[in-house]
């Protein structure tokens, strides 16, 4: 349940990068830079505090946790970004784009994953692979036009943190089920005794 909570808190403040960026692509970029950092930060500290209150918990019932890489990454580029925004004024095209393809590739290998457990409609493809364009558009053209890339750039974002949401909220129930049924198991050890 932790990471389905941190993959929500991702997709929300994808959805929040995703209105700023429609609204206001003209605004002062400096802001926006620290604005976006601030929300890369968040689900970062959110994922290692997570696993800093449930790590001990889980280590003690025999389950390993790895540590929350991706996490810590989140929080030290978005503090990087609030740090330094001028130094990513000229790449944040670049950056922004190259996260898109990571998180189109990320959710059609969800929804890959997800296929063991349920049948996928074959529609639920179409928007990773749309932002998956999207990004490599914006990563071919980042300086055309100052405002169309952040337009593009906040439409993905969007269309990403939502249809997250939905895939969230739509196989979190047979997620929770599988691992009802897991616990449910008796261990070898007690059938044993």
């Amino acid at each position: 349940m932790k990471s389905i909570n941190y993959a929500a808190l991702s997709s929300i403040c994808a959805l929040i990068i995703g209105v700023l960026l429609v609204v206001w692509p003209d605004v002062a970029i400096n802001y926006l830079v620290i604005t976006i950092g601030a929300l890369f930060m968040l689900p970062g500290i959110f994922g290692i505090v997570s696993y800093l209150m449930t790590a001990n918990k889980q280590e003690a019932a025999g389950i390993h946790v790895e540590f929350p890489v991706i996490a810590l990454g989140s929080a030290l580029f978005g503090f990087w970004l609030m740090i330094m925004p001028s130094f990513f004024i000229n790449i944040l095209m670049y950056v922004l784009g190259v996260l898109l393809v990571f998180g189109g590739l990320l959710q059609i290998m969800n929804f890959m994953s997800l296929r063991a457990y349920s049948h996928v409609p074959f529609g639920f493809f179409i928007i990773p692979v749309l932002i998956l364009a999207a990004g490599i558009t914006v990563l071919f053209n980042p300086f055309e036009v100052a405002t169309i890339p952040f337009i593009i750039l906040g439409v993905s974002a969007i269309v990403y943190g939502l249809s997250d949401l939905i895939r969230l909220v739509q196989f979190s129930k047979r997620i929770k089920e599988e691992e009802k049924n897991i616990t449910d198991v008796t261990p070898i050890e007690e059938i044993k005794d």
